[in-house]
């Protein structure tokens, strides 16, 4: 009879999701993490859960963080806990009724976290460490397994940390350097020596294994059903090999440990293996030429929940539309994308923008964080959990998230707006991941520098409302959302009401003009000049052109411009042709 084996690899999204791409605060090391383990195993209330307030008093008292980045960090973690959507939505409920910052502290303290798995979630912070020595020679100290290349300067630093993320290859790495840290992390005080080291016969109980699940997964002789690691070891062979003792409930720490690096490989759920073997993914309105640089794979026909991953890289000089189950759910990278218009109208679990350059991207409800890295003159919209933004310049970003939008290092000249957008499902989409049209913090920006200097708020402006223009979702689709969900801010509401009273206003000027025949067609024939002329100098002629359906791109030029814009109000649009963006409002085409 065969042998049981097994294979672990690191989850997905604590590392994608959990971990900031950002070097951590210096008092978030194992030294202090040590100490925090034995602090919460000897005071009320912090064992085995632990409270926002007793996490405040250690990270504001003990570790001397800000308050605002102690509760950063109590709340990402909060965003990995498997929750239902009614449960998120009460919770919004409850934020958005808190008038007070007392009230909101008292909401605040009704959240309890893990607290073995919140320890593990702090240590997995070094994951974007960069040591001095890093820095100067690209080898990770102390191990010698890591393999990050030489870096020469902080943003390539910056740049070069935040794929940690998304490398499988790292994530596997930083389990096989740090894995003693992270088990001497779980265990009890009394298993370890003064020096926090582990003895040669420490034990780990079970429930410092069911800790270790947040962090590893894995299925048992080869078969496909993927189990969290305490259920892994359920099977008696396998604990058997890593030193369990029904007696004890506990784990031989050095056998463990030793089990655990025979059978830790790389996630077959990853990026490397999506590359490799992954399915393409069909989209509509795709012009051949433009495409054949993009790469375009998933893994979602054949991966658990949670490891679901969307890659879409080097799409250029394309319009891409998709409102499908493949994307449901799903782990979306958007890479070094150009001069693109990119619409994804599904309910989505996390979005990563790296190195994309002067496109627009238009994203269905986020469910966890939609992250922007090392990107320049993007235009984002988005309703998400979270939103943060890394080494980018020129950027918009319209955003309805319940939490602050997070700003690292490396920022210049981000604008911040409101959402402005809807397409017929999104309310749909937003209740089935548990987003609520409040609390909306979309203009309250953290700015991230834990241990540096304190950060220059001029990264960033609050979009005026008189630069303001609504955005269309240029797409027919059935369903019952026909305005954007919560409505604008009053400000902006003004301003775009302002805007359609001066079109008004306009056109009873031309109706009292009495214009005969002649007169009208000319003027029309002026209006149409000046409209071609604003989407030639504003660039919305080529997102306009791509919308056009491939059958009728490759006719007569001519004849494709005048299907293109024969349907706009013309008289109207040459008046109000900022008003609404992209330049396709009035012209529809088939989201598949």
């Amino acid at each position: 009879m065969e042998a049981c084996t097994a294979s672990v690899w690191p989850r997905l999204e604590p590392f994608l999701l959990g971990a900031l791409q950002v070097a951590p605060p210096s008092k978030l090391s194992m030294h202090y993490l040590r100490k925090m383990a034995c602090y919460v195993r000897t005071r009320e209330g912090c064992f085995p859960q632990l409270g926002w307030h007793m996490w405040r008093h250690i990270a504001c008292g003990k570790l001397q963080l800000a308050e605002e980045l102690a509760w950063l960090y109590f709340e990402t973690f909060d965003l990995l806990v498997p929750r239902c959507p009614e449960e998120k939505l009460e919770w919004a409920e409850a934020l958005s009724q808190s008038q007070s910052p007392r009230e909101l502290d008292r909401q605040r303290s009704k959240l309890c976290v893990d607290t073995l798995q919140f320890l593990l979630f702090l240590y997995l912070q070094q994951l974007n460490r960069v040591s001095l020595r890093t820095s100067l020679i690209g080898e990770e100290w102390p191990s010698p397994r890591a393999r990050s290349p030489s870096l020469s300067s902080d943003r390539e630093a910056k740049t070069s940390s935040s794929n940690k993320n998304w490398d499988d290859q790292a994530h596997v790495t930083f389990v096989q350097t740090h894995l003693s840290e992270i088990l001497e992390l779980l265990s009890e005080p009394g298993e370890l020596s003064g020096s926090g080291q582990a003895l040669r016969d420490s034990q780990l109980p079970f429930e410092a294994v069911q800790a270790l699940s947040l962090l590893l997964e894995g299925s048992a002789s080869r078969g496909r059903t993927v189990h969290p690691v305490h259920r892994l070891l359920g099977r008696a062979p396998l604990q058997a090999q890593a030193g369990y003792s029904k007696l004890s409930r506990s784990y031989s720490l050095q056998q463990l440990q030793s089990w655990l690096r025979q059978t830790l490989t790389l996630n077959p759920f990853g990026m490397s293996t999506c590359l490799r073997s992954g399915k393409k993914l069909a989209w509509a309105l795709q012009v051949e030429g433009a495409m054949k640089r993009a790469k375009i794979a998933r893994n979602t026909h054949m991966a658990p929940p949670g490891s679901r991953v969307v890659l879409m890289s080097q799409v250029y000089k394309q319009t891409l539309a998709k409102d499908s189950e493949k994307l449901a759910g799903a782990n979306v990278k958007l890479h070094r994308c150009s001069e693109a218009f990119i619409y994804l109208l599904s309910p989505l679990r996390s979005v990563t923008l790296d190195k994309c350059r002067n496109s627009t991207v238009v994203l269905g409800p986020v469910e966890t964080s939609v992250h922007m890295q090392s990107c320049e003159n993007v235009r984002l919209i988005c309703v998400a959990g979270r939103l943060t933004v890394g080494a980018s310049c020129h950027c918009t970003v319209h955003a309805l998230t319940p939490t602050r939008p997070l700003l690292l290092p490396g920022n210049t000249a981000l604008t911040l707006g409101p959402f402005h957008t809807h397409y017929p499902t999104l309310e749909d989409h937003m209740a089935s991941v548990g987003l609520a049209v409040v609390p909306n913090l979309w203009d309250q920006p953290l700015l991230y520098a834990p241990d540096g200097p304190a950060p220059d708020p001029s990264c960033y402006r609050i979009l005026a409302p008189e630069e303001f223009c609504p955005l269309v979702v240029p797409f027919q689709m059935e369903g019952d959302t026909c305005e954007v969900p919560g409505g604008l801010p009053p400000a902006y509401q003004q301003a775009v009401e302002t805007r359609e009273r001066r079109v008004q206003e306009w056109q009873r000027t031309v109706k009292d003009a009495h214009l005969n025949k002649e007169q009208r067609r000319q003027f029309q024939a002026l209006v149409e000049q000046k409209f071609h002329e604003w989407l030639l100098e504003t660039g919305q002629r080529q997102e306009l052109d791509s919308l056009v359906p491939p059958a009728v791109a490759q006719s007569n030029p001519a004849d494709r411009s005048q299907s293109t814009c024969s349907s706009e109000p013309s008289l109207q649009h040459q008046n109000d042709q900022a008003s609404r963006q992209p330049a396709a409002a009035g012209r529809t085409s088939t989201v598949c």
